[in-house]
């Protein structure tokens, strides 16, 4: 109760369904968003059951998530996955203005900042559009936050900096500092539509996983905590394009925040591998040509002058293997 209060008092949201799992906090959203569009549509023998998803998306790997999960190597050996999802281009306003208005559409679900896409920003522009269509289609709109959001991007949630807010909201990785623990923020609108039973989970909610969450929460959502995520972010951004940009295989760096995607015209491998053999460890995204660094949030400026100098030794690399 506790934390829910917390998330409740620091976001858009009005009730908090806890899980275990950023996979499991999307499960929930796609269930609460059918159940609401026959709970206000109840003489509608075919109320919306449709999503939309976008390019590039990642949203977890049971098979409701799954199925909202853009890219083909999750999801084919696992097929057939849940039916009436359509992906559309991230950030082509009119094509999803387009699908929503059909009237089908139970919800859309989006990353305001794609992580495992690589690092793609969303647009106010975008979002905007996407908050209009759905309140005038009676669609949901569900922003995906479980790796932007916690303060990553230097906001608490990462839609904050574009002023739109979503009907629900998943969140997991960061909250309780590495114990497992999901939740799914709701406004009391879409809560209106749950009945006890509809849903559930054996672990979730634990005290002593939420008494964790708590003192996560409490430190992330300081404002000086926030702006220090933020300040080093930009620290980082420019160290790396000061090693980094003026090589020929680096097309473009950008994120928000500690939420950084250095994107080359070759594969990123053979660099996530020799940093890793030099003591650092990054990850690919995209198409795997995206480097994608996600530190704790607690890193000091220091360390990250020591990653950005790995990186910059660890270049040659990718002359090596392409």
């Amino acid at each position: 109760v506790e934390l829910a209060k917390r998330l409740v008092g620091n976001s858009f949201a009005d009730r908090v369904f806890f899980t275990n799992s950023g996979t499991e906090a999307n499960e929930a959203a796609i269930k609460f968003s059918r159940k609401f569009q026959r709970f206000i549509h109840p003489d509608n023998k075919q109320p919306a059951t449709e999503f939309i998803s976008f390019t590039n998306s990642f949203h977890g790997r049971t098979m409701g998530a799954l199925a909202l999960t853009s890219k083909e190597h999750y999801r084919s050996p696992f097929e057939p996955v849940m039916p009436g999802v359509t992906f559309l281009e991230y950030g082509n306003v009119q094509a999803a203005i387009d699908l929503i208005r059909n009237g089908m559409i139970a919800a859309v679900f989006v990353e305001p900042v794609q992580g495992e896409g690589g690092i793609y920003s969303a647009t106010k522009e975008f979002l905007q559009a996407l908050r209009s269509a759905c309140d005038d289609a009676g669609s949901l709109l569900v922003f995906d936050e479980v790796q932007c959001g916690l303060g990553r991007t230097g906001y608490l949630w990462a839609h904050e900096a574009n002023g739109v807010f979503p009907d629900m909201m998943t969140l997991a990785k960061p909250l309780a500092g590495g114990l497992p623990i999901g939740a799914t923020l709701v406004s009391e609108r879409v809560a209106s539509a749950i009945a006890h039973g509809d849903h559930g989970s054996t672990f979730a909610g634990s005290p002593f996983v939420c008494s964790a969450a708590i003192s996560v929460f409490n430190k992330i959502a300081n404002p000086s905590f926030l702006s220090s995520v933020s300040k080093k972010g930009d620290y980082m951004k420019e160290l790396l394009n000061q090693k980094l940009g003026g090589n020929p295989h680096v097309k473009e760096i950008r994120g928000w925040g500690l939420m950084i995607g250095i994107e080359l015209d070759v594969s990123a491998s053979p660099l996530v591998d020799a940093c890793r053999n030099s003591g650092l460890l990054v990850l690919t995204a995209g198409k795997g040509n995206v480097v994608r660094l996600v530190p704790p949030l607690i890193i000091s400026e220091e360390e990250l002058k020591h990653a950005a100098e790995i990186l910059h030794e660890c270049l040659p690399a990718l002359d090596n293997s392409n």
